[in-house]
């Protein structure tokens, strides 16, 4: 099988930010630097082999308060990328041990993650070959020993009864079929034991094999015994092998790990003589630099070069700023974006233009119970006004503010909207004033409620 090409390929730095802004506004420069460092890697594949070994990832870290959108840019470039992404934070691996895990997990559920990804792009070319295998074991079925050869009137049988399988003409016929009964996953949990992803890992799915894989008869409907077989004949026609291989390189190449809250580990007194809790961040931090600098990491399908990862680090540093971390973790972040707080103008782009906006959900929402909202161009302005309003006056949490100023504000039109079906109801400056003025105007009051 051929390996799919990525479409990130394909992609110039302009396209990818101009793709980006489809779904978050401004942070043009936070943008850039990410559409660059993406780029770099599908430029780094076409060096020699020597060269492209030399070649390092340039590492981001996107520093802003909350709600600005650091989140949402990773999230929209794992959609966008095509490439092996996985999200954490990075206070998971605070107190290992205790409450914590083990650093090296991300690189394993990075490989997951790509393993799933080659999977599913191969089994995408493998449909249609797996649809074939599900008919005839389908006419299996409705037609006992009709494979049989030198029975002609038998395969005319067969094709006639094809057509009529094709139209739907059995889908509600009962049929046995024998499935795949997996009771590895309960074994695992008798066990027990807060480290069953290294567990797994050793024994290499030996304990799924003894407990499970155990064949199960069923009697379903033909309709049901289609998807059913066709899961199965899917998964019979991928080569694992082949899947795994093509992970690896995947992962090792183009593999995207974004560590938030970063900041949360960076130690506050960097003048030295530190408290327990600071040791503690220090400790994640060293634990999390070998795999930056490159390292290799043993997973259940082979070690993993983590060299030419590509890592974004996210954090708010309202605290602690970036020079707090230790110093050859921030060697190893030498793109530095600072990402704006949003102002009012903002907030009024964030409801109108991005894809799928927030105005646009609520829309879309009630008119499932066939209730037409309108938010008239004035509305919307008061919107944002408040919503900026109330991040200046308490705590700043950026666009997701707009969440929950718009949830108060419709409460009683969601509450309402099951009994006022074929209505249309405008949201104006007068409504919002009406809903919103008491609670913004009283601080207390908005502390708690927004």
């Amino acid at each position: 099988m051929i390996q799919p090409r990525l479409q990130l390929d394909q992609m110039t730095p302009r396209q990818i930010v101009e793709e980006l802004d489809k779904y978050i506004v401004g942070q043009t420069k936070a943008k850039k630097a990410v559409a660059i460092a993406l780029r770099n890697r599908t430029r780094r594949q076409q060096l020699s082999a020597e060269l492209r070994d030399e070649v390092y990832p340039k590492n981001i870290i996107m520093i802003g308060s909350t709600g600005v959108g650091k989140t949402e840019i990773a999230r929209r470039l794992s959609k966008l990328s095509g490439a092996p992404f996985l999200k954490v934070e990075a206070t998971k691996y605070t107190e290992v041990g205790y409450v914590g895990r083990d650093v090296e997990s991300m690189i394993r559920d990075l490989m997951a993650t790509a393993i799933a990804l080659v999977k599913s792009e191969l089994q995408e070319h493998l449909k249609g070959e797996a649809e074939v295998h599900t008919e005839d074991a389908l006419l299996d079925l409705l037609l006992p020993g009709s494979r049989k050869e030198g029975e002609a009137q038998g395969t005319d049988t067969r094709e006639k009864f094809r057509d009529k399988l094709r139209a739907g003409d059995f889908d509600d016929k009962k049929v046995e079929i024998q499935t795949t009964a997996k009771g590895g996953n309960s074994a695992m949990e008798i066990l027990g034991g807060n480290n069953l992803e290294e567990m797994d890992q050793n024994l290499g799915g030996a304990l799924g094999n003894i407990f499970g894989n155990r064949k199960k008869k069923r009697t379903v409907s033909v309709k049901q015994a289609r998807e059913i077989l066709f899961a199965d004949e899917l998964d019979k026609l991928v080569d694992m092998d082949q899947v795994v291989e093509v992970a690896r390189d995947r992962a090792q190449s183009m593999g995207i790990i974004f560590i938030d809250e970063i900041d949360k580990i960076a130690s506050r007194n960097s003048g030295g003589g530190g408290s327990g809790p600071d040791i503690s961040r220090e400790g994640v931090q060293r634990d999390i630099l070998p795999i930056i600098e490159g390292s290799k990491v043993t997973t259940k399908w082979g070690a993993i070069d983590t060299s030419h990862i590509l890592f974004i680090a996210a954090g708010a540093f309202h605290v602690s700023k970036p020079s707090d971390l230790i110093p050859e973790l921030q060697g190893r972040f030498p793109i530095r974006v600072e990402l704006e707080d949003l102002t009012r103008a903002d907030f009024i782009r964030i409801l109108t233009q991005p894809k799928n906006n927030l105005l646009l959900q609520y829309r879309e929402l009630l008119k499932t119970e066939g209730v037409e909202v309108i938010f008239t161009e004035a509305a919307v302005e008061r919107l944002a006004a408040y919503a900026f309003e109330v991040n200046t006056t308490t705590e700043n949490i950026g666009a997701r503010r707009l969440h929950t100023v718009l949830e108060l504000l419709m409460e009683e039109l969601s509450f309402t909207a099951p009994e006022i079906p074929g209505q249309s109801v405008t949201i104006t400056p007068e409504y919002i004033d009406e809903r919103l003025k008491p609670v913004v105007a009283d601080q207390d009051l908005a502390r708690f409620i927004l």
